[in-house]
């Protein structure tokens, strides 16, 4: 029986590590960021409907899209950012459901994972896909913590408050999710409670705790 989980968390809160703790441990792992980047097929509809919405310079003489110019044009205010979506949204959502819920026929062999992980960082954005999902799982950590953390990593303070104000705040992060774990410890006990958490769902078949190392 496969499980799969949405993982949620604001910039810094260890959502990203706590994808790739579980991926250690032998679950599949979908960053939709990256899913998403897939998608961006020099010639196609979606690239040209994105060059068409913000400018056709993001494309590259290949037709490819720059993503550093993209993303300073549709990652700057709430509205930019629900443009982008509403042009990539149907389009991931669709090739989402095609992963997760793949059609078998008799020359088909799907493979079977004991445990998805879906890694979402625009979650405000993706919640209709939710009901993809077994479980919502939300790595939290408060703003000051956060802010701390992606400081000591060198993000700038301006680029960190920049990207903090198109995510949702804390309470509403937690309301999206099913599950709430506290990384505010930013240590080990985050894989502790990860461990914790598939014991209490009854996931089996994946590398034991400590064995993945």
């Amino acid at each position: 029986m496969s499980y799969t989980v949405f993982v949620i968390g604001n910039i810094a809160s260890g959502k990203s590590t706590a994808c790739a703790y579980l991926a250690s441990r032998g679950a599949r792992h979908i960053d939709l960021d990256a899913m998403a980047k897939g998608l961006y097929v020099p010639g196609s509809q979606l690239v040209q409907s994105i060059a068409e919405e913000f400018g056709w310079d993001v494309l590259d003489e290949y037709g490819a899209i720059r993503s550093s110019v993209l993303a300073s044009r549709a990652f700057v205010n709430p509205e930019s950012i629900a443009a982008l979506n509403a042009i990539v949204h149907p389009v991931l959502l669709d090739h989402l459901s095609t992963v997760l819920l793949p059609v078998q026929c008799c020359s088909t062999v799907v493979p079977e994972y004991p445990l998805t992980v879906v890694e979402v960082s625009a979650a405000a954005s993706f919640t209709d896909a939710f009901g993809l999902a077994d479980d919502v799982l939300a790595v939290h950590a408060p703003l000051d913590i956060r802010r701390a953390r992606a400081l000591e990593r060198g993000m700038s303070a301006d680029d960190f408050e920049a990207r903090s104000s198109v995510q949702p705040c804390d309470d509403e992060l937690i309301a999206m999710a099913c599950h709430v774990i506290d990384n505010s410890a930013g240590d080990d006990s985050l894989f502790v409670r990860l461990d914790e958490w598939i014991e209490e769902r009854g996931i089996t078949g994946l590398v034991s705790a400590g064995a993945h190392a």
